[in-house]
């Protein structure tokens, strides 16, 4: 432990080792392996953890309900020292601070605050009000308690959070710090058998002569006797053995043959026992032997007394002097070796994927898509999401590591909800790609072509041809066109009307006209080309087919000519009706778009001709006529001449 000569604070001078009662005090309290000790003083958080540390210690943390009625019963003493404390709220700074930078955390005990001597997170928290989400300064957290001792005892003080002060501005209501000093042992309070005085000198510089416990490497200075003539003694607290700390000293101190037993049962532990000429000696109970230090007693058996808590079980060591708290597995012991906490085996990673820790031991999950490999086995293996009967797709699955996709066949796309169900792709939507030339039926994954009446169905399946295929036999081939040969084969040419596009997407039909030429010397039987096979109704699919027409008499020829004029008849009235209602339709459009133009026409004239009107000035000489004027210079004419006009 560091030690440092001085004053701790100017409000609160440090009394001097055996200075007497009248030197003013600390209020320390000591319990486990800490002590705590209250101060007043007005300081920044950042002065009152310099002052802790110059002795070894930091700001007090308070990280169990216990822990917190400690730092209370300083805080108590403390405020005991003053006389007619003003009953109003006071601060007192502890070692819980967040950073600047570091931001709210509410999944949080601490909401993302942290001891400043280090430590984990804990469970105990006390806040006074909600704490604020502030990133932009350092956040520092203090006790809030009233000055006034009553009120101060009846409960633990809360948590107030706020600024951490500067050295010319250390907060508002802040009126001392509390600070933590830990050790590695603790001798117990020194035993008078007769008159005296003890007081404490501890390694973080307080003085106290009530300790519950006194902290390694503290000095003891015992004063007996009555009056100024007492004789002093000096004990320091050290590790006689493992965990084993003592003052050194046998017997009980400042004995007095006048007292015997009577003053503080001889100083002993448990029994005193008295000599005949005034002596006496300390014994203990059945069950308890005598320490070296013949004042204190302890079980035979360690265990006794069950010094090991919660699952923690106590195991007596060698001569049965002291013991030792083992933990079951998956625990281990925590800081005070006599509880046990549960092991966190997920650190080391013994799982091949997922681990999950429990209380005393742990066990493996498989990640999602994975399923073990057999009862009991931690090994994961990979789930076939896409096996025959357990497929989630619509259509096709496809299945991979750890997951699965969907597809959907020609014709359909994947849905947006998840992904595993097939939606019908319209392709009749889609029109100004050029599917089909006429109109267009959407089925499920495909879709059909089909044409306006007089056209029918292309072999593509697409596209549209005017009528059906004509065949006409000439008895002579026509200049242009394809011949046969000399010895009187037959050459087909088909008559194909199709329809294109000029460049302003119009459609127009261009017809190649060709007629098979028969010559003198040809046979009479004819067979006619694929490509001129019958075609079925508009709208469905066609399949070509092969038709064999007999021309044996000049009576079937007639026949065959007579079927393709009244096909090709049919065609040209289907296309001229579809004409007319066409022609009709736009005409009557432009009618109606005449006759709202011209009543446009006809109310916007009279709106401008009111509006003139209304806008035109009134004269008072509006109701008047002026008669027409005479040249003022004109003379006048002389009724008396015989020649009117011409006199001057």
């Amino acid at each position: 432990m560091a030690t440092s000569a001085g004053l701790l604070l100017p409000l609160l001078l440090l009394g001097q080792p055996w200075a007497g009662a009248g030197a003013p005090r600390e209020a320390v309290v000591c319990a486990g392996n800490a002590c705590y000790t209250a101060h007043w003083g007005k300081l920044s958080a950042a002065e009152a953890q310099s002052h802790c540390s110059k002795n070894g210690g930091n700001l007090a943390t308070v990280k169990s309900e216990e822990e917190a009625w400690h730092i209370q019963r300083a805080l108590a003493q403390l405020l005991e020292l003053e006389e007619a404390l003003e009953a109003r709220m006071g601060k007192f700074w502890i070692g819980l601070q967040r950073e600047k930078g570091k931001c709210l955390d509410s999944s949080l005990p601490l909401k993302g605050f942290s001891w400043v001597g280090g430590g984990e997170d804990t469970l105990y928290t006390n806040w006074n009000r909600e704490v604020r989400s502030s990133c932009i300064s350092r956040r520092c957290v203090s006790l809030l308690l009233y000055l006034s001792l009553p009120s101060h005892a009846s409960h633990l003080p809360k948590w107030s959070e706020g600024p951490c002060g500067s050295p010319n501005s250390p907060g508002s209501n802040i009126e001392g710090f509390v600070c933590k000093f830990s050790f590695k042992g603790m001798c117990q309070p020194l035993a008078l058998g007769g008159p005296g005085r003890v007081e404490y000198r501890t390694p973080f510089q307080a003085t106290s002569s009530s300790l519950d416990t006194v902290p390694f490497a503290s000095v003891a200075n015992v004063a007996c006797g009555d009056g100024d003539e007492g004789r002093e003694h000096y004990f320091l607290c050290k590790e006689k053995a493992s965990d084993v700390f003592d003052w050194g000293s046998s017997g009980p101190l400042c004995v007095s043959p006048k007292y015997g037993c009577s003053f503080n049962n001889g100083g002993c532990q448990q029994d005193c026992f008295e000599g005949g000429d005034g002596s006496f000696r300390c014994g203990c109970r059945p069950g308890f032997r005598l320490l070296d230090d013949l004042v204190t007693c302890a079980s035979r058996n360690p265990c006794s007394s069950s010094p090991c808590k919660g699952a923690a079980t106590c195991v007596l060591g060698p001569h049965r002097k002291n013991y030792t708290c083992l933990c079951p597995q998956g625990y281990q012991l925590d800081s005070s070796q006599q509880d046990c906490v549960d092991v966190d085996e997920c650190q080391d990673s013994p799982c091949p994927q997922e681990c999950v820790n429990t209380p005393g031991g742990f066990h493996c999950e498989c990640w999602v898509g994975y399923e073990p490999r057999g009862p009991g086995e931690e090994a994961c293996q990979d789930v076939d999401e896409c096996a025959p009967g357990h497929s989630p797709c619509a259509q096709g699955c496809t299945n991979t590591d750890g997951s699965f996709y969907c597809s959907c066949k020609k014709g359909y796309v994947l849905a947006k909800e998840d992904g595993t169900q097939c939606l019908d792709v319209d392709e009749c939507e889609g029109l100004e790609h050029g599917l089909c030339e006429g109109l267009c039926l959407n089925t499920q994954g495909s879709f059909r072509c089909s044409c306006l009446p007089g056209w029918e169905l292309g072999p593509d399946g697409v596209s549209c041809t005017t009528g059906s295929t004509s065949l006409a036999p000439q008895t002579g081939p026509p200049q242009g066109e394809d011949m046969g040969d000399r010895e009187g084969n037959l050459v087909y040419s088909s008559t194909i009307s199709r329809p294109t596009r000029d460049s302003e997407g119009t459609s127009k039909e261009a017809s190649t006209m060709k007629s098979p030429s028969l010559s003198s010397e040809a046979p009479t039987t004819l067979t006619v080309p694929d490509m001129l096979a019958h075609s079925g109704p508009p709208g469905e699919w066609m399949e070509p087919s092969t038709h064999h027409p007999k021309a044996t008499t000049d009576r079937g020829e007639n026949m065959d000519e007579d079927s393709m004029s009244k096909q090709s008849d049919n065609g040209t009235d289907g296309q001229k009706l579809l004409l007319f209602y066409i022609l009709g339709t736009v005409i009557a459009i432009l009618l109606l778009l005449a006759l709202a133009l011209g009543l446009l026409v006809y109310r916007k004239r009279k709106a401008k001709r009111e509006e003139e009107k209304e806008k035109k000035p009134q004269n008072a000489a509006d109701s008047y006529s002026w008669a027409p004027e005479r040249a003022e210079n004109r003379a006048l004419e002389n009724q008396y001449s015989p020649t009117p006009g011409t006199d001057c």
